[in-house]
């Protein structure tokens, strides 16, 4: 019995083979955008991981200073108190254009000294080398080739067993190359301490121990809110991907309706068929979810690139460029497509159980009771909309803003098919010719069908539009920003300070006013801090973006009696203008003003290049921006390479640079122009499956027309014009929801995740060509469904008629 009724359920698709491609399309598509971002994340998290056991970070705990560095007389002070630890110091160095973060350690007590060990006795270099002067590297073998391009003092040992990016150096070397003989970044707690030692917290009481676990996740935690957009993003494609899935489902269930009675009739339990039915969509959710991690796999591998280039430029992160296969996302693709196949056909299944013997195989009944659903569905989104305002503002942070984000589409969704039939409803009213009217009355007939297509659609457009809109705002910001910080019109780095002081000199002597940029690195409340000392100058006066400034703003920084901080830092620690901040126990100044600072994650002040020196006098002297008249930028540029021995690259003038940041601003926000349009390709697509599926159904409706003086022609003409209707409502009311959306991410998701908020500008230009683009999409898929019905044969109208349908 279970055989032949097996046997009945799978002879639908054999007559109907393109719903079954629907159906698998659909999942595919969702379930392989879900995993292309899961894969990214996944391959990005494991190169985080990767990256910290490389550096010996992932085994014992640290201790690290609250604010600033640890002195090097604590550190011995411990270490006679019988606490076995190794010291670390941390920072950037930079060789001609080119910067690299240095990690200073002990090579006789660090856990990393066995793998350096090992990498010094392939490359033939004595034990005791890196010790001795001018001093060693070990670096991956892609940084040490690109270090020895731009240093040859210090030679290089390569090693695969260290990250990419990151220089290991003997502590003596790297506290010479950061000027820091005095302090350092970290200790490190070894295991097999003794018994018996006075605790940590009573020796260096401003110390904070924390353990491994968390010690390896810095650069994790810093890149979660990256990640955290990218898996909204696969979701939402996943959920957009699911309508299809669920439209699909449903319609083959109903279209089974007289075969399910027939079942039933013969002696087939419910519970059997129930079970049937679940395990056809177990199969088909399982070849159409591995179709799925193919596709995504391929996309990952794609979009991974601009990842890393985007984690690279924004958080400083590094991310191998090859991707794996990796069990956790394939299993979670796989859980993702059976989870939602089978959620996507809950209501399906559950209408089934419910289902009488004798319920007749009426199709219109199903649009009927989806009719009667609208209402329903629409108080159900205004629920939806109204917990995710009060989540907003009653909870702070990344998820209370996702969730009011998932609250806004989701509720927007839900309402939509009330609204487009009130729409309809109003359109109706407003005709006079029979035509016109039958036209609304059967697009409002058919909106039951389309209703799932339409959600996808105003999703997958509200998203482009707000997130095009950030996108927009933030590069007009970004460049208007660049206007105000690139205000000089050329800048040089120097190969060192002898010659930095040499070319200063050369330059006021010319009349040039030469603007030096100083910094120093320090740690405030466990993070890292960046210094930087300006001279008092009218460039900064009139050309610094702030944001937020007490009166007189400049002139008490120039007198070291105040600082400047910017955005992300005064929003993390909750600051603003006539706070006090700290720098060092005994240097405390006052907040004057806030700048932006867009692009840069990490906290950043500026003070008085004055007070910087004579807090640290031996920073390096090396970077220069000059202020002369932009017609002389040429002659300065070949006068400065006659006069010094400066790499050619080292001398850049202001388009050079801008041009430089925009091109990496661009390429940071390709993947979200990627996922954007894959989105409206899988809504597009949703409306096409929605159409083929539903238009053999049509023929009842339109037969009578037909048979009135319609011909097949204008009937097709027709259908076109109602998808276009239905498209053209669609698009107009997901404007204002994209709109939302665009505030959402610039005034909440932003700020949460990187610390900057942003203006919002409007684009009415981009809002046409994606409204345009979403009434091609829908004309594309009518044209299918139009061109077959325009090519009936008569015959198959005139059987309506002769079937009693």
């Amino acid at each position: 019995m279970i055989r032949s009724a097996l046997s009945a359920i799978l002879s639908h698709w054999r007559r109907h083979p393109l719903q079954l491609a629907t159906l698998m399309a659909g999942l595919a598509l969702a379930t392989g955008l879900w995993s292309a971002v899961q894969a990214i994340n996944g391959e990005a998290r494991a190169s985080y991981a990767r990256a910290a056991e490389q550096l010996g970070t992932t085994a014992a705990d640290r201790l690290a200073p609250e604010d600033g560095a640890i002195p090097l007389q604590q550190y011995a002070s411990l270490r006679r108190s019988g606490w076995q630890l190794t010291p670390v110091l941390e920072g950037t160095v930079r060789f001609k254009r080119q910067s690299f973060d240095i990690m200073g350690i002990d090579l006789l007590s660090h856990p990393l000294v066995p793998a350096l060990a090992e990498a010094a006795e392939q490359d033939d270099t004595p034990a005791l080398d890196a010790l001795l002067p001018p001093g060693r590297f070990f670096a991956h073998p892609e940084t040490a080739q690109v270090l020895s391009a731009a240093q040859s003092e210090h030679p290089v040992t390569q090693t695969d067993r260290l990250p990419r990016g990151v220089l290991i150096a003997d502590i003596s070397l790297a506290s010479r190359l950061l000027r820091q003989p005095d302090s350092l970044s970290y200790l490190i707690i070894l295991p097999d301490q003794l018994s018996g030692l006075t605790p940590l917290q009573q020796l260096a009481p401003g110390l904070t121990r924390i353990p491994a676990r968390n010690a390896a996740a810095d650069t994790a935690r810093l890149t979660d809110s990256f990640h955290l957009n990218l898996t909204a993003f696969g979701l939402l494609s996943f959920a957009v991907g699911l309508f299809i899935v669920q439209g699909t489902i449903g319609l083959s269930l109903e279209q089974r309706r007289s075969m399910i009675r027939t079942l039933r009739g013969l002696g087939v339990p419910m519970r059997v068929l129930v079970a049937l039915f679940s395990a056809e969509l177990a199969v088909v959710a399982l070849i159409s979810g591995i179709a799925g991690l193919a596709g995504g796999y391929l996309v990952a591998a794609a979009l991974l690139p601009d990842v890393q280039a985007t984690l690279s430029g924004l958080y400083g992160a590094s991310v191998d460029g090859a991707l794996s296969l990796r069990l956790e996302w394939v299993l979670s693709g796989l859980a993702m497509a059976c989870g939602g196949t089978f959620l996507a056909g809950a209501q399906a299944l559950y209408a089934l159980w419910r289902m009488p013997l004798l319920a007749a195989p009426a199709t219109q009944a199903r649009g009927q009771q989806a009719s009667k659903s609208h209402l329903a569905a629409a108080i159900a989104g205004a629920v939806c909309l109204l917990s995710g305002i009060v989540v907003i503002l009653i909870f702070q942070g990344l998820i209370a803003g996702f969730i009011f984000l998932s609250g806004l589409m989701l509720g927007a969704a839900l309402m939509l098919p009330l609204l487009i039939s009130a729409g309809l409803r109003i359109g109706a009213r407003l005709c006079t010719r029979p035509f016109a009217e039958w036209l609304w009355a059967d697009t409002r007939a058919q909106l039951p069908g389309m209703s799932l297509a339409l959600m996808a659609l105003l999703l997958a457009l509200a998203t482009n539009i707000g997130v095009g809109t950030m996108v927009s705002s933030f590069r007009l910001t970004f460049t208007g920003w660049l206007d105000q910080r690139l205000s000089a019109e050329v800048y040089v780095t120097t190969t060192s300070d002898e010659q930095g002081a040499k070319l200063t000199l050369w330059l006021e002597e010319r009349g040039i006013t030469v603007l030096p940029f100083r910094r120093s690195d320090i740690r405030y409340k466990g993070a890292p801090l960046r210094i930087y000392g300006i001279a008092d100058d009218e460039t900064y006066r009139q050309n610094w973006p702030l944001l937020e400034a007490l009166p007189e703003v400049w002139d008490r920084v120039a007198a070291g009696e105040a600082l400047l901080v910017n955005e992300q830092f005064a929003r993390r620690h909750d600051l603003s203008p006539g706070h006090s901040l700290a720098l060092a126990p005994d240097w405390e100044l006052t907040i004057t003003g806030i700048y932006s600072d867009y692009g840069n994650p990490n906290g950043q002040v500026i003070v008085s290049l004055a007070a910087l020196l004579a807090r640290a006098p031996d920073i390096p002297n090396r970077q220069f921006g000059l202020r002369l008249p932009a017609d002389d930028v040429p002659e300065l540029i070949s006068s400065i390479r006659e006069a010094f021995e400066i790499p050619r690259e080292n001398i850049v003038d202001q388009a050079g640079i801008k041009a430089r940041s925009l091109g990496v601003f661009d390429r940071t926000f390709t993947i979200t122009s990627a996922l954007n349009l894959l989105t409206l390709g899988v809504a597009g697509f949703a409306m096409l499956t929605s159409l083929l599926t539903l238009w053999s159904q049509r023929l009842p409706q339109l037969a009578p027309v037909w048979a009135m003086g319609l011909s097949r022609r204008q009937l097709a003409g027709a259908e076109i014009l109602r998808s276009l209707l239905l498209a053209a409502i669609t698009a107009v009311l997901a404007l204002p929801l994209g709109l939302a959306l665009a505030w959402a991410l610039l005034s909440v998701i932003n700020v949460e995740a990187f610390g900057w908020k942003l203006p919002m500008y409007l684009f009415p230009g981009d809002w046409l060509r994606l409204i345009l683009l979403a009434l091609l999409a829908a004309v594309v898929a009518a044209a299918l469904p139009a061109l077959r019905l325009s090519r009936l044969d008569p015959a198959e109208l005139l059987k309506v008629f002769a079937n009693e349908r």
